[in-house]
């Protein structure tokens, strides 16, 4: 996301363990969280989180999808994992332990009840992206391989 200063480069990074759910609607559409850090550049990503001590990643997965868009529901299995290297909101340079989740609704009215302190001053904001707008989008969307990921967990 952000190039890193020489000595947060070589430091060791904390490996952040958190879930990530890939959340459809009925019309095929994906949604999105935008964040706004101060000097860095706005990014998109699908709902989801770092897992509290002691949280599995499924129980993550269902928490952090409640807090972020008010949807209590389980996530079913696993269904991708991948690793990175990037630094969290907060500037800390970590690696990641992600693994998604693929939930499908019919609609869903996203509500901000559960937005921690953190997800309001980085002016979070949601939207519902098309495949198209997927490929397309001016700003950064991460994962970067986002739409192959979405491919590969295709709903049967």
């Amino acid at each position: 996301m952000n190039a890193l200063p020489a000595a947060a480069a070589t430091a060791k990074r904390r490996i952040r363990r958190a879930a990530r759910i890939l959340l459809t609607d009925a019309q095929g559409r994906l949604l999105l969280f935008r964040y706004a850090p101060p000097a860095r550049r706005a990014f998109w990503c699908a709902p989801g989180g770092e897992c509290d001590p002691g949280e599995d990643f499924a129980a993550a997965a269902r928490r952090e999808l409640r807090e972020e868009t008010g949807l209590d529901t389980d996530c079913g299995s696993e269904i991708a994992r991948r690793a990175d290297d990037f630094i969290t909101l907060e500037n800390e340079p970590v690696t990641s332990d992600e693994r998604f989740y693929r939930v499908t609704v019919d609609q869903l009215e996203v509500t901000a009840d559960g937005w921690t302190d953190l997800e309001r001053a980085m002016q979070m904001q949601h939207r519902w992206f098309t495949r198209a707008e997927l490929a397309d989008w001016p700003e950064p969307i991460f994962p970067d391989t986002l739409l192959a990921l979405l491919d590969s967990t295709a709903p049967a």
